[in-house]
């Protein structure tokens, strides 16, 4: 639930105090921490209480003003970074961020950084959260600043669900481009959305192998795809500029299930090369090979199983335990968990995917990091 400008203000003017606040935000405590808000700050105890509670992810600075849906829609500081940097290459000296919200593009930010929103009540978080910046409510299809360049991120949620297509996001992604078809834009947006047809540069953005987002950006900033990798802080960039991509082959040693931002990207066959590796299949983002790329995970291979056989065939290896992936094919991971009725001791991971016409099961070793056993140099 979303703040009004007077709780806004409330909150900003009692910092101290909520900072010093000592409760504990569990399930089983919060009508407990609820009832001391409420004897503690009257009408404003609510607003205290999400604003504790968003805190609490740790995801953004702990002095910050945020309500829930702000923190948890918020753009991971690692991601924004990588953007200004990005931006500050290209010779970018300013930006104008038309959706700030509580102006989490704007930290730390080496830039001449503008934000607005036309809510007024994050206008005025963003405010507190950034003091040295210039923040301003206004609608994001006007133009309202001469920076080098805008940045939007329209709503992607409309009543809880996701959005699925540019024309109902929030703005409208083709009325963005449109309004502002004079700027240089980058356009963040869901990683699912279709964007084939766009002409610019595509950054696809994962943190600890979670997809964030994707950012497209003007033909005048760049072309082509790019995959942002951020984890355990360090950062890694593919971009689709190999040349000799490896046909699909035969599965090796190991079964690398690629990071999100590679597959979104559609850069599986450019990190392949990269890494030594190829595809088990053209359609299929698996990949294999005799090393497990640095920092990653993958899975040792033992057979090929037809499905039929998967449950006689884990039995036979006293399997009690199963991670299970899914792709090309329609398989529930908790049905087909269900359906095995493990009863052994072993641990194992199973990929069930399509190779070919055929739905096959890969049999694997459980997952392992890439180590000097495992990881070529």
């Amino acid at each position: 639930m979303s703040y009004t400008p007077a709780e806004v203000d409330f909150l900003a003017e009692h910092q101290e105090e909520i900072a010093h606040l000592d409760l504990t935000l569990t399930k089983a405590s919060r009508l407990k921490d609820t009832e001391i808000l409420k004897a503690k700050f009257g009408e404003y105890g609510r607003a205290v209480m999400e604003l504790v509670t968003a805190r609490s992810s740790g995801k953004l600075p702990h002095d910050w003003l945020m309500d829930a849906d702000s923190a948890q829609q918020a753009t991971p500081l690692e991601v924004a970074a990588y953007r200004t940097k990005f931006l500050a290459e290209q010779g970018v000296r300013s930006v104008h961020d038309v959706t700030c919200s509580i102006g989490t593009e704007g930290y730390n930010s080496p830039l001449d950084y503008f934000g607005s929103d036309l809510d007024e009540s994050r206008v005025r978080m963003a405010r507190h959260n950034l003091s040295s910046a210039k923040i301003f409510r206004a609608d994001a299809l006007t133009t309202t600043t001469t920076a080098d360049v805008l940045l939007a991120d329209p709503a992607r949620r409309a009543g809880g669900r996701r959005i699925t297509r540019p024309e109902d996001l929030v703005p409208p992604f083709p009325e963005v481009v449109d309004k502002h078809r004079d700027k240089e834009l980058a356009i963040k947006c869901a990683p699912g959305l279709d964007f084939s047809e766009w002409d610019g540069l595509v950054t696809v953005a994962s943190v600890d192998g979670g997809v964030k987002e994707a950012c497209l950006y003007t033909p005048g900033l760049g072309s082509g795809r790019r995959a942002v990798m951020i984890r355990g802080g360090k950062l890694d960039v593919l971009d689709d500029h190999a040349d000799n991509l490896p046909d699909a082959g035969d599965i090796g040693s190991y079964l690398i299930d690629p990071d999100g931002a590679i597959v979104r990207a559609g850069l599986v066959q450019h990190y392949a090369a990269r890494e030594g590796l190829h595809q088990i299949d053209p359609r299929i983002a698996y990949l294999t090979g005799e090393r497990i790329p640095e920092g990653t995970s993958g899975f040792p291979f033992i057979e090929k199983v037809p499905l039929k056989r998967l449950k006689s065939v884990l039995k036979s290896y006293d399997a009690g335990s199963l991670e299970i992936l899914v792709r090309g094919v329609e398989v529930d991971p908790d049905q087909l968990r269900k359906k095995m009725k493990l009863k052994g001791k072993k641990p194992f991971a199973v990929i069930i995917t399509r190779i070919g016409s055929q739905g096959i099961a890969l049999l694997c070793q459980p997952r392992v990091l890439s180590s000097e056993d495992n990881y070529a140099t």
